[in-house]
């Protein structure tokens, strides 16, 4: 969140050259803010104990792989139109350590979710 935090900021604070690719930015950056806030919310509270209609751990899953994506594709056409500027290069910068850091977590989201529960061991 902190990284993604960190590029929403950097490309809010510089003079954009190319309008359309950092709205792009800007609008990916803060869904995925929001949308891990969400899921971070739905853990602190046990919501998913109320909400069993919804499969937690495959949406979660699910945001995680699209939000990757789309991450990664505002990242590379922010770092392609940066014109080297610091703070638009800064914002790329902190884009891809976002898509890795988000990558990380569809990973261990995965291991966690479907390995662990089709193993079927109990400690």
């Amino acid at each position: 969140q902190v990284s993604l935090l960190i590029a929403f900021i950097c490309v809010r604070s510089s003079p954009w050259i190319s309008q359309s690719a950092y709205r792009y930015f800007e609008v990916v950056t803060i869904c995925n803010l929001i949308m891990i806030l969400a899921f971070y919310l739905v853990h602190l509270f046990r919501l998913y104990r109320v909400l069993t209609c919804i499969s937690w751990p495959l949406s979660e899953l699910l945001h995680y792989l699209i939000g990757t994506l789309l991450l990664l594709i505002a990242s590379i056409v922010a770092a392609s139109k940066s014109y080297s500027q610091s703070e638009l290069v800064a914002a790329s910068i902190f884009g891809f350590v976002a898509t890795f850091l988000c990558l990380a977590s569809v990973w261990l989201s995965y291991k966690i979710s479907c390995v662990t529960q089709s193993t079927g061991e109990c400690w």
